[in-house]
């Protein structure tokens, strides 16, 4: 099992980060929905893992309908949004790229101080995952801030709440199936309600360009 093994978990957990980082780096979104797409099936796979090991039915529907949502459904609609308005490529960011990657360094460094030390206790075998799950949820943090672009914020906060999956996988913080099913339901709501919301923005802007909804006035 993936769970038995720290350095097949460091391994993936690594992929998971380096999927982060390149989305942080890419400039086209259907890109960014492919490094996505390879995070969902890589937590996807973690959670179907955990659901093996416990032999439990319901842990594996919870672990396949995640699998069906994230890396089918949401990619679905993200890529249908980008063909409909022709968003080949995305928003540009905040800071230019030698900063992001400057800021991006200082987070993964602030994830391995000594503030986040206490929390190994929760991983004791996988220390080294659980501080790069720790840099995954801020590097993914600043993803949402740091792009202009509501597609990439909206990929932003998904890959957010891999992170945050991912960490409780590895600190073994489990929740029940119920509880669990009731997110991907409120996953897949907000990716179907925020694509729709992301079109009337463009045909209304002409762009997803957060800075074009800067000039909004009431009349």
């Amino acid at each position: 099992m993936i769970s038995g093994s720290p350095q097949i978990l460091f391994f993936l957990t690594s992929l998971i980060f380096g999927s982060v980082i390149f989305m942080h780096l890419s400039k086209r979104n259907s890109t960014i929905i492919f490094f996505y797409l390879i995070q969902s099936l890589i937590v996807s796979g973690l959670l179907l893992d955990l659901s093996i090991e416990k032999a439990s039915f319901f842990l594996i529907l919870t672990a396949t309908i995640t699998l069906v949502v994230k890396a089918i459904i949401a990619p679905y609609f993200f890529r249908r949004l980008i063909h409909r308005h022709h968003l080949n490529f995305s928003v540009s960011t905040y800071l230019n790229g030698p900063l992001t990657l400057v800021v991006l360094a200082l987070l993964t460094a602030f994830s391995y101080s000594h503030f986040f030390k206490p929390l190994c206790i929760l991983a004791i075998e996988n220390e080294k995952a659980l501080l790069i799950a720790v840099a995954m949820i801020f590097n993914s943090l600043f993803l949402i801030i740091n792009r202009k672009g509501v597609l990439s914020q909206m990929i932003g906060i998904l890959s957010l709440e891999n992170a945050i999956v991912t960490f409780a996988y590895i600190a073994g913080l489990e929740a029940g199936p119920a509880l669990q099913l009731g997110i991907l339901f409120d996953i897949l709501v907000w990716v179907i309600i925020a694509s729709v919301f992301a079109s009337m923005l463009f045909k209304q802007f002409g762009s997803l360009d957060v800075n074009e909804m800067k000039n909004l006035k009431e009349e």
